[in-house]
């Protein structure tokens, strides 16, 4: 196997100073500094959420607030950062929910190395899981 040279196109002069460069530059930021400036007051001032934004994965729950997955971990197996880590645990007898096999013990999102993709809520087969189209960052709900 042998290296193949490759010719390159000499610069000239007035290319290898940058200079269209930092005019094409220069150019982008005058266009924004004519640009009305948008600011919102956040909390008082919502920005419009687009239809088509997923938001945060949460897992789901029913009216009656008992966790609706059955720790199939299919979608911890989708998931391509491995961001979600269920631990199936038995479902005590007597449960409300008793004649589901197993639950979540432990199900857990790390939201550091989510992409957000939306995979694991394409393969559950029971959409246990969604989205929650919420902007509100999930550090903030303890705050007062």
């Amino acid at each position: 196997m042998s290296v193949i040279p490759v010719e390159r196109k000499p610069l000239s002069f007035f290319e290898r100073t940058y200079v269209p460069q930092v005019v094409a530059g220069l150019m982008t930021t005058i266009k924004h500094l004519a640009q009305p400036t948008i600011t919102l007051q956040y909390p008082e001032q919502r920005p419009e959420i687009p239809k088509n934004y997923r938001g945060v994965p949460t897992l789901v729950k029913d009216p009656n607030g008992r966790e609706k997955c059955v720790s199939c971990q299919l979608c911890e197996f989708v998931c391509p950062p491995k961001a979600i880590r269920i631990t199936p645990g038995e479902i005590p007898d007597g449960a409300a929910n008793e004649h589901v096999e197993k639950g979540p013990q432990a199900f857990d999102i790390d939201m550091l190395r989510c992409i957000y993709c939306g995979l694991c809520q394409e393969v559950c087969p029971r959409k246990r899981s969604s989205f929650k189209t919420s902007i509100r960052c999930p550090a903030t709900r303890a705050r007062r």
